[in-house]
């Protein structure tokens, strides 16, 4: 007997999951509801099978094939328009006339005996056999009443409650005759209950009812889909499930890789490839579906997430359905009933209300709260753009897709036959992303300089030396699975605000440019970059008495790329030096606060072991300094700014400093001790590159480690940082530890809250009114400055839902209570 399984409905009750699906395609417990139909069919020897398609047709045959890989063989009948439950099998009819047949919904979960159908069918000598269950609410179904024989005396399509006359319901499945085409005509929408039925049973055809044991399930609403999910993972179906069962309940597939210190409660299911951070807590009825990637933190109760889905850390989600490709951002909270659809991105720290439905393609931004579906509008990101560049997490937010269209859009904001410079860290990622900008940019009628694997700084150099612009793409600084795809200008200095929303424009509107095959982009591997470098900085920085020091220096390249840049550097410098961590390690392409710590003392110990004058630690791309003084004890990054800043105002005794409104005013009276003054910028590094490039500015720094060496370039550079240093060093015969002590103690402090995005701007206002009288500072967030000189400062994270505060007083006790002060503040203001 051969068997038909209807799939061709829409399934306008679970949309937005069928926006972009088949509703048949719909998995469950990560296998497509129609799988589960045929394996059903092949259990009961009904390996030929002839499927009904209509909306998204290709979607199931590509999916499915000729059945191979089920081993069954299956054929489709394509629908040019709906024809209806009878005029669909009608369009079937040349497949299915020599025998008898059975029909069943390709979207309908069940484990009927369908073999004990197939006989009770043959037994009565029906024409038409109706597959009959009990259910509790029968007013989604059609009602069927039977007699002692099992015949068929009456049916009711879809009833009101004054109408139900029995829990007895029809299941769509049915054996039928090849005469009951005689009653269908073709071409027309005919359906088996509503037109077949009636005539059959008035003209006294034998139409008999089978009454089955066992699970079904329409999956035709959100609730009943969710709950066939749940039914699945408690055993009350019989139905094959791909994995091992590694406790009770816990279904773990093929590939898969849970932490062991992932909370796991069953029952549930977790697809192939899928990663399962530690502390992550999925509970009772959650499907996970195929390369989920669930972050650390995270919470999961009876969520059905579609596959390759991204779900950030300490994200919250309960009773929802996530659609595939879909990446749910830190700690963003999915209520119960809500639905998202395929490929739509959740913004950090944002919520979405219960039994909201979110259609696909849509972002939501961070913070956002959400009460009302999202249906037409697309809810597109405020800003391209972070603090350094494009930043996300690689193959989530940044994928090679986002990379070709970002060198698109920047290539169509650049004049034809320009040229620009690529460059990338040590990591893999980054490789394989900077592949994907060239090809873009060459497709664009862009010239590409590639620089290959470079310090960040050397990129910069490189970029300012004829190009357009240029593109660096780097591991997110102490974010591993993170990159930023940063864009520089013509100086090599990073794209203003005004290219950043030129740039946003042209990626927003996708009005990409392309080059007509005569204009496809060169691509150049220039030679000697570093030997150019070097030479550039030496020729610029002053090295006098360098040679004649004597001076010893221990050098950490931290496995990263400025290891590339020291041999040809140290040697023309003419110093004595030792240098560790030389190697690049593609494993290691960033490194965390913890893991530059313990670098840090490592450093400190050779250093004092091998008495030198000081120790530099670069970091991994070349761009930061970090200093260890002659006795081996770490200098702090803001007190290694204000020795930088002792030593260059003590040597030039005029000009400029550029430092953050962030830095201790202990500062100011370092600058002023030598005749130099402090012109205060924000936070961004953008304001201290513009400073850096002025006329009068002698050095700049941002207390990070970031250092700006204005003779020899405007942004921060680790290498031209460290040989200005031991030139001072060599010049003026002091220790850093000589140096340090003359300079006296900042207290400042810093404090971080969380804020949502909503309350980001009444936070502000409110701080501006709590001020009062006192002295406000506006250069970057507000400073508020208190009569005895303390200070504390206010600033709104521009990427993330969170606060930051500043404070300095006499001690760090003073500090403190000023945090607690305005943290007190804040925090009211968000409430």
């Amino acid at each position: 007997m051969k068997a038909v399984v209807m799939a061709g409905g829409e399934g306008t009750r679970l949309r937005p999951m069928t926006s972009s699906m088949p509703k048949p395609l719909l998995p469950v417990a990560n296998r497509p509801i129609m799988e589960h139909v045929l394996r059903l069919l092949k259990r009961h020897g009904l390996s030929e099978t002839v499927v009904t398609v209509q909306f998204l047709a290709s979607l199931v045959k590509n999916y499915f094939g000729d059945g191979e890989e089920l081993g069954m063989e299956l054929t489709y009948a394509n629908e040019e328009k709906p024809l209806g439950t009878a005029g669909s099998v009608k369009n079937a009819e040349e497949a299915l006339k020599d025998d008898a047949f059975l029909v069943i919904s390709g979207d309908a979960l069940t484990d009927f005996d369908l073999t004990e159908l197939i006989n009770f069918h043959k037994e009565k000598g029906a024409l038409v056999t109706v597959c009959l269950t009990r259910v509790p609410n029968p007013l989604e179904f059609g009602i069927t009443i039977v007699d002692e024989e099992g015949k068929v005396e009456r049916f009711l399509e879809k009833p009101t409650w004054g109408q139900v006359f029995s829990d007895t319901v029809n299941t769509g499945i049915y054996v039928m005759e090849p005469e009951v085409f005689d009653y269908v005509e073709a071409d027309v929408p005919v359906d088996w209950s509503g037109d077949v039925f009636p005539q059959l049973m008035k003209e006294g055809k034998p139409i008999y009812g089978y009454i089955a044991e066992g699970y079904w399930e329409d999956v035709g609403t959100h609730e009943s889909y969710v709950k066939a999910q749940a039914d699945v993972l408690e055993g009350k179906v019989e139905v094959e499930l791909d994995g091992f069962e590694i406790s009770p309940g816990v279904w773990v597939a093929e590939g898969a890789e849970v932490h062991p210190d992932a909370v796991l409660r069953g029952p549930l299911y977790i697809g192939d490839y899928a990663k399962v951070e530690a502390n992550a807590e999925i509970r009772e009825h959650t499907v996970v579906g195929s390369n989920v990637v669930v972050k650390s933190g995270a919470f999961l109760h009876r969520a059905v997430v579609h596959d390759n889905v991204y779900i950030g850390q300490h994200s919250n989600l309960r009773g929802c359905v996530v659609g595939k490709n879909t990446d749910i951002m830190r700690a963003a909270r999915i209520e119960d009933g809500a639905v998202i659809g395929d490929e739509c991105l959740v913004g950090e720290e944002s919520i979405i209300q219960g039994n909201v439905r979110v259609y696909p393609f849509k972002t939501i931004e961070a913070g956002a709260f959400v009460n009302t579906s999202v249906i037409w509008e697309s809810r597109g990101q405020a800003h391209l753009f972070g603090a350094r560049g494009v930043t996300g997490i690689l193959n989530v937010e940044i994928t090679p897709e986002l990379a070709v269209r970002l060198a698109g859009a920047y290539a169509t904001t650049l004049k034809k036959g320009s040229t620009v410079t690529t460059a990338r860290d040590h990591s893999r990622g980054a490789r394989a992303l900077k592949r994907a900008v060239i090809s873009a940019l060459q497709a664009s009628a862009i010239d590409v300089r590639d620089l290959e694997n470079v310090p960040l700084p050397v990129a910069r150099q490189q970029t300012a030396r004829g190009s357009a612009g240029g593109i660096m793409i780097r591991t997110t600084p102490g974010v591993p699975d993170s990159v930023d795809i940063m864009f520089f200008d013509g100086q090599g200095a990073d794209l203003s605000q005004g290219g950043q929303r030129k740039l946003d424009r042209v990626f927003a509107r996708q009005e990409y440019r392309r080059a007509f095959p005569g204009e496809i982009g060169d691509l150049h591997f220039p030679a000697s970059v570093f030997d150019s470098y070097t030479g550039s900085l030496l020729r610029n920085v002053d090295t006098t008495g360098i040679a004649e020091s004597g001076l010893k220096v221990v050098v950490d390249a931290s496995n990263g790329s400025a290891g590339l840049v020291l041999p040809s550097l140290l040697g023309k410098l003419g110093v004595d030096s030792l240098t560790i961590n030389p190697g690049l390690d593609e494993s290691r392409p960033t490194e965390t606060a913890d893991t530059r710590r313990a670098g840090l003392v490592r450093l400190g110990e050779i250093v004092a072991s091998a008495r030198a004058a000081f120790g530099v630690r670069f970091d991994p791309v070349g761009e930061r300094l970090s200093l260890v003084d002659e006795k081996g004890r770490i200098v702090e990054d803001d007190r290694a700014l204000l020795v930088m800043l002792d030593l260059v105002a003590a040597e030039r005794r005029s000009g400029r400093v550029a430092l953050p409104v962030t830095t201790t005013r202990i500062a100011e009276q370092v600058a002023a001790y030598h005749g130099t003054q402090v012109e205060w910028t924000t936070t961004s590094p953008d304001d201290l590159t513009r400073v850096g490039g002025e006329e009068s500015t002698i050095f700049g720094g941002d207390g990070r480690g970031g250092f700006i060496i204005p003779e020899f370039s405007s942004v921060f550079d680790g290498a031209a940082a460290f040989v200005r240093l031991i030139g001072l060093v060599a010049r003026t015969q002091l220790t850093l530890s000589q140096i340090d002590a003359r300079i006296p103690r900042a207290h400042v402090l810093k404090r971080d809250l969380a804020t949502p995005w909503a309350v980001k701007g009444l936070v502000m206002r409110r701080v501006v009114e709590e001020a009062g009288d006192r002295f406000v500072d506006t250069t970057d967030g507000v400073r508020v400055v208190e009569t005895d000189g303390r200070w504390v400062m206010v600033l709104p994270d521009p990427a993330e839902a969170v606060t930051h505060l500043w404070a300095e007083g006499p001690d760090d006790a003073s500090a403190e209570a000023l945090l607690d002060e305005w943290a007190a503040v804040v925090d009211s203001a968000g409430r």
